[in-house]
């Protein structure tokens, strides 16, 4: 008998119930779910949303780091028609009074603390903004802010019925919006990508066709605040009947440890991730059990790291995609060539369309040049809420979303992802793109990691500064660095300052905060 498909996010914990019961969903440290005891957890979280009076449509606001209430939520908001707005852990006081007023959150379920950074304080700080705000639920023992205990909500839903969630559940149509994903909003405030159930279409044919199966095993250290942890991770693990072993943070040492001992299979992440795994590893190799991993590559300074990964870890697929287009709506396969894995980012999904234009005329560019990625697909947002401007910005009237990410057709099929328009650097009228040095000064050992942002310069216009992150056991010279690329690369793309540094500003989810580097070139060099 065909199983069934189901068509909301709230129905995936109750097939994986019904489908592998006894088999582990979730680990976090020592507590352990099977995925008939998650489903269990999850109704009880529906239950005791529907006892404080959270109602079809409300968005309800998620401020917590990596932890399993965080994964029962993503289900039980959805299974009662309302709609999850994850907020960024890095978020302060006002990123998250402006994320919460503007996506007109009725309800906020925060964590108190994790580790130094004090939530509940922040809380208090801007609640006395939040009118629309009716319910607070802290999960953590600070109820300071006049919040709701986790506890006590789960204790107001012991009341609820089976059949009264199973009436809300059964309301829910896959065409309502189910999460709203905020934008980074590096170079404006962010904006809120409403997406509908039909990721679930996405996630299922990358699960097919990656293999992934009730016997694989993931590791969730990705922020479930972010879409690809939310995907990559929790999606495919409920949808696939396959284990997750969740991490609060990245340590790439606690995470190789316990792939060891959990059999963990699937890695997921950026080359900044990928690049602490070989160096975690080298330093101490495991018995590792690994099959596949994601490593998004395109640009130029993922290829040495990429090519690393092949060698010495795993096969990885490369992909593309962005909140508004969901993870990854292209696509690369394990048994594409190594070239293919580590310099192109893959080939569109099943009814997802790309062109590739010319940023200024909009007319398409032939194959093999790059311009402005374009897509049209049943991933597409909704569109940003309560942004309609914003909206019609992005999305065209023929349904094409312009990216803004520079990128180009490859004759084999392959879509290569060059980095945002907004990154290219204009030095003296040459276009310069900073994924091409930076991938060059990651090929010398002793640097980590490296980042290419523009400096203003008045004869240029612009000039490249590059950051450069050591190994902090060796000792790099800036002359050395500048005169690895002399001879390799045109004299203008070469960086007018190079600065070795010990750390650089990275977002949650791993990538380098660009904006911020290119406020430190203007105090450092000007």
């Amino acid at each position: 008998m065909q199983a069934y498909q189901p068509k909301t996010i709230g129905d995936l914990p109750r097939r994986a119930a019904r489908l592998w019961p006894d088999h582990e969903a979730l680990v976090f440290g020592a507590r352990r779910w099977t995925h008939a005891a998650f489903a269990d957890e999850v109704d009880r979280v529906a239950k005791g949303l529907i006892a404080i009076g959270v109602e079809s449509g409300d968005k309800v606001a998620v401020w917590m780091t990596n932890r399993p209430e965080w994964l029962f939520l993503m289900y039980a908001i959805p299974a009662i028609g309302a709609v999850t707005v994850p907020l960024n852990t890095r978020y302060r006081s006002e990123d998250v009074q402006y994320t919460v007023d503007q996506s007109d959150s009725s309800t906020i379920i925060f964590c108190d603390r994790s580790g130094p950074v004090d939530y509940a304080a922040m809380i208090n700080e801007v609640a006395d903004l939040w009118p629309k705000i009716t319910r607070k639920i802290v999960l953590g023992g600070d109820t300071s802010t006049g919040s709701t205990p986790w506890a006590t909500m789960l204790a107001a839903g012991a009341v609820v019925t089976d059949e009264t969630l199973a009436e809300r559940a059964g309301a829910v149509d896959a065409s309502d919006p189910a999460i709203i994903i905020y934008t980074s909003g590096t170079t404006s405030l962010p904006k809120g990508a409403v997406h509908n159930h039909a990721v679930i279409r996405n996630v299922a044919e990358r699960a097919q066709m990656h293999g992934v199966t009730s016997a694989d095993v993931h590791a969730g250290y990705l922020p479930l605040f972010h879409a690809f942890g939310f995907t990559e991770v929790a999606l495919f693990g409920v949808l696939t009947g396959s284990k997750i072993v969740l991490f609060e943070t990245f340590d790439a040492n606690e995470i190789l440890d316990a792939a060891v001992v959990e059999g963990i299979t699937l890695l997921h992440g950026f080359d900044t991730h990928w690049g602490d795994f070989l160096r975690a590893n080298s330093s101490n190799p495991r018995d590792l059990k690994l099959r596949m991993g994601t490593l998004a590559c395109g640009q130029e300074s993922s290829i040495p790291v990429a090519r690393h990964v092949q060698a010495e870890l795993i096969t990885t697929v490369s992909g593309w995609g962005m909140s508004e287009v969901w993870t990854a709506c292209v696509v690369g396969h394990a048994t594409n060539t190594v070239e293919q894995r580590t310099e192109a980012s893959g080939y569109p999904m099943t009814d997802v369309e790309l062109k590739i234009v010319d940023p200024d005329t909009g007319d398409e560019v032939a194959t093999g040049e790059s311009g402005e990625l374009l897509c049209r697909s049943y991933t597409t947002m909704l569109g940003y809420y309560n942004k309609p401007e914003a909206t019609a910005e992005t999305i065209d009237a023929e349904g094409w979303l312009h990216s803004g990410d520079l990128a180009r057709m490859r004759p084999d099929g392959h879509v290569v992802f060059i980095g945002r328009l907004k990154d290219m650097l204009k030095v003296g009228g040459e276009n310069v793109a900073p994924a091409e040095m930076e991938g060059r000064l990651r090929e010398l050992p002793g640097v980590n990691d490296a980042a290419v942002v523009g400096l203003a310069d008045e004869r240029l216009g612009e000039v490249p500064v590059a950051y450069v992150l050591s190994d902090p056991s060796v000792t790099l010279d800036t002359d050395e660095l500048l005169e690895h690329l002399k001879g390799k690369v045109a004299s203008f793309k070469l960086p007018r300052h190079i600065k070795i540094v010990n750390e650089l500003p990275m977002t949650a989810t791993g990538k380098i905060r660009k904006v911020e580097l290119r406020d430190h070139a203007e105090r450092d060099f000007s």
